[in-house]
């Protein structure tokens, strides 16, 4: 069999159909996540702070009379909490808790685009040297030249995670 033959089978081989992902920025990092949770991006808005909250809460919002929490992408993935600018964006995605599906905004640096990425071009969470938990990542994104860090939102915005992570109340009073 030549190498022409078979790269003309490889060509043939059926494709798997690219996803569409929003990609963001923090810090000098570049991040997507899957379109298909996003359900808009807004300007960062007047938050409410909440007591005993974890640090990468920063407070909640009122979207059209919903209150929306806003997580700090940024502190929750273990870095430095992130300091508004003017790119800021909440991005509004949707996910589950306790059978339904609520709404959380995430704090980001800016917002890029929406790009497909086929399935060939995502590769496994690398096993070290990412600064983030290995399993906040769903994959690792080929686009043109470099890497972005496709997050798994389902562990990285774990509500019960990170509702457990808050003080209790009763260890605030202590001190």
């Amino acid at each position: 069999m030549s190498i022409r033959q078979v790269s003309s089978r490889h060509e043939a081989a059926p494709q798997a159909p690219a996803a569409q992902y929003l990609t963001f920025v923090l810090g000098d990092e570049f991040y997507a996540m899957d379109i298909c949770t996003v359900r808009e991006i807004i300007q960062p808005v007047a938050m409410t702070p909440v007591p005993l909250m974890p640090v990468f809460v920063r407070g909640v919002i009122n979207l059209r009379g919903a209150v929306v929490p806003v997580i700090d992408l940024q502190a929750r993935l273990g870095k430095a909490p992130a300091i508004l600018g003017k790119k800021t964006c909440f991005v509004i995605f949707q996910t589950a808790f306790e059978g339904s599906t609520i709404e959380l905004g995430l704090q980001v640096d800016s917002v890029n685009e929406v790009i497909d990425i086929p399935a060939h071009d995502i590769e496994p969470p690398p096993p070290f040297g990412s600064s983030i938990e290995r399993e906040f990542i769903q994959g690792m994104g080929k686009v043109a030249d470099r890497f972005l860090i496709i997050l798994e939102p389902a562990k990285a915005l774990d509500i019960e995670v990170m509702a457990s992570m808050a003080p209790a109340a009763s260890s605030a009073l202590r001190h």
